[in-house]
């Protein structure tokens, strides 16, 4: 007969807040681990064909029964900035080194918090509801006496788990039957005080005519090694009653751990491995697999079972003890069971690890999520000069640059060519002071960025930014980023001509410092000029009446100084003007081009950030989900 492989099961080192080990007595279960050191054969091994009997536990004093039962202190552990905060469970202190960190599962689980919130968005319900449901077990399970270890005996119909929880009870507490199914509810059977269970058995909404104190006065300390144990008899899984199976299902999400009992001619069942079985896979140390009614069958097919079960697990990825046993001519296999009971009992840990593993599994099924890593800014760098670039060339940024450039020149010329000239112009009656010439080189921003021509380019420009910020990542990703990126695309065009209304106007209302000084230059030479001719027009008048009074040359000159004045700042600042014009059409097109790419930024790349920032959030909090 094959007995349980012996996993060493540390035992939970106490610290204070200053992290120094807390002195104590060594826990009952090392002085358990001492009572079996009396062989050192595994109870259940065979020699020369015969069974070897149990060893039978040593007498104890007073002090150590007492020692053993009472409660040690309950750990300090230090504050922590994680909103969940569990306390740990009183657990006897031992030599082994692992030290359960209580802040630690409350971080991961609240890690899956700050995921579940990122990527709801852009994920269905119940696609996250495994993560929202793992946070409400925990904080429900810690709370309601986490040093208690609830196992649950599992299987199938006639796999003999009732007579599995009678015997290890010692009790025929779950009724048997040839019927099936024959149990309908579950049953309760527990080692300690029935008050300090009952708010956990409410909780698992186990019945109350169907709950049994095991230990009373006459078994004196007999059962003080399952001290701290509640057992749990399950109905059948694969039950033909629906109300069965549901509440099986329903158990197996909260117990702590999980005894899968198998008979030889269902052990192999598909049902009981992928349904069941698979689920547990990140389990390993709150489940245990139990090969029932071994009685049936000889030593060699119990051991030839037993590692085809194995395999079977193997080709599965599960990885659980397993070990024969029978309820009805096998007592040393009970008494294995018996013993791995005892010492997950012993640890206190058994909550514990149950919720951590379920954290593991809810990660492991989150891992598809995310990928790579993902910057926010991205998009930015990426392909934001390209979205800039294409939407200036399709809003007509250029031509709109060349448009500044010639009302520039028209504006420079009507504010620094003569008065006298400008005045002519004004009498124009085609022309406003100080307009352009609108002919046919005249472009409308607001058409323009409402035209057929932009809209497609908007939209190949959007699709390039998107498709750049979602490389490599996962699905739903992708589609996320690009239903973000065309979220505000209806509304772009018209941003798009009032950004250009908006740029072009403003360079037209700048009036440059020199040509002030130019025009008043202009207005010097004018003023010379017509001094000038109006002397000469008054004198030859007067002249004309008083012969003797003639006008000389003076007037000649300032007449000729200011209008050869006037001509020469004319000529000299036609290259000043071209120049300028120049520069005014650059500092257009930059100035549209960057009043365009604020458009694209916030409507195309904000909404692509967005999504970038909340992917990064995801990942980095299901990274710390997984202990990494």
């Amino acid at each position: 007969m094959t007995g349980i492989s012996d996993r060493p099961i540390p035992a939970v080192e106490w610290r204070d807040a200053s992290g120094d080990r807390v002195a104590g007595d060594r826990a009952a279960g090392d002085r358990r681990a001492d009572d079996r050191a009396a062989g050192d054969r595994v109870p259940g091994d065979r020699v020369a064909g015969k069974t070897q009997p149990l060893p039978l536990p040593r007498p104890r004093a007073a002090a150590d029964e007492a020692a053993s039962v009472s409660a040690p202190p309950r750990p300090v552990i230090p504050a922590r900035a994680a909103p969940l905060a569990f306390s740990t469970p009183p657990v006897p202190p031992g030599s082994a080194t692992t030290w359960l960190d209580a802040g630690a599962l409350g971080s991961r689980i609240d890690a899956l918090g700050r995921f579940r919130r990122a990527v709801s968005p852009y994920l269905p319900p119940e696609r996250l509801r495994a993560t929202r449901a793992v946070a409400d077990h925990a904080r429900q399970r810690l709370s309601l006496a986490p040093e208690l270890t609830v196992v649950a005996l599992a299987g199938p119909t006639g796999s003999g788990k009732s007579s599995l929880f009678n015997a290890l009870a010692g009790r025929a507490l779950s009724p048997v039957g040839v019927r099936r199914p024959t149990t309908g509810a579950a049953h309760a059977c527990i080692w300690g005080p029935l008050a300090e269970a009952a708010p956990l058995l409410d909780w698992l909404r186990v019945d109350r005519r169907c709950r049994f104190p095991r230990e009373s006065l006459l078994d004196a300390d007999e059962q003080a090694d399952l001290r701290g144990l509640v057992l749990l008899d399950l109905p059948d899984f694969d039950s033909v009653e629906n109300e069965h199976a549901e509440e099986v299902e329903r158990l197996l999400g909260l117990v702590d751990v999980v005894v899968w009992v198998v008979d030889p001619q269902k052990y192999a069942d598909k049902l009981i491995h992928e349904q069941y079985l698979r689920p547990f896979s990140r389990h390993r140390d709150v489940t245990l697999l139990v090969l029932n009614q071994a009685d049936l069958l000889g030593a060699e097919d119990v051991v030839h079972i037993l590692n085809d079960l194995r395999r079977l697990l193997g080709h599965h990825g599960l990885d659980m003890a397993t070990m024969a046993t029978s309820a009805v001519d096998l007592p040393t296999g009970v008494e294995q069971l018996r013993a791995h009971l005892a010492g997950l009992v012993g640890t206190r840990r058994a909550a514990w690890q149950r919720l951590v593993a379920d954290v593991d599994r809810v990660v492991d099924d989150l891992a598809d999520l995310v990928g790579p890593a993902a910057d926010p800014q991205t998009a930015d760098r990426a392909a934001f000069g390209e979205l800039a670039d294409g939407l200036a060339d399709a809003a007509g940024v250029p031509a709109l640059a060349e448009r500044a450039e010639r009302a520039y020149r028209e504006r420079a010329q009507a504010v620094l060519g003569s008065p006298l000239v400008r005045w002519w112009q004004r009498s124009r009656p085609h022309l406003e002071p100080g307009e352009p010439d609108r002919g046919q080189h005249h472009v409308d921003p607001q058409e323009v960025a409402s035209g057929l021509a932009v809209r497609v380019a908007v939209r190949l420009a959007v699709r390039t930014v998107a498709t750049r910020a979602a490389e490599g990542l996962p699905p739903p990703w992708p589609e996320a980023i690009w239903r973000a990126s065309r979220a505000k695309l209806p509304e772009l065009p018209d941003a798009l001509g009032a950004a250009l209304s908006s740029g072009a106007e403003h360079d037209a209302d700048l009036t440059p410092r020199w040509w002030r000084l130019v025009s008043a230059y202009q207005w010097l030479a004018t003023g010379l000029a017509v001094t000038g001719l109006g002397w000469l027009v008054l004198g030859g008048l007067v002249g004309l009446l008083l012969p003797a009074v003639r006008p000389g040359w003076a007037p000649v000159l300032l007449l000729g100084v200011g209008a050869l004045g006037a001509a020469v700042g004319a000529v000299l600042a036609q290259p000043l003007v071209r120049w300028s014009s120049r520069q005014a059409r650059v500092r257009a097109r930059r100035d549209l081009r960057d009043a365009v790419a604020e458009v694209g930024r916030e409507y195309a790349v904000a909404p692509v950030r967005e999504v970038l920032a909340a992917y990064a959030e995801a990942r980095a909090a299901l990274h710390t989900a997984a202990g990494l």
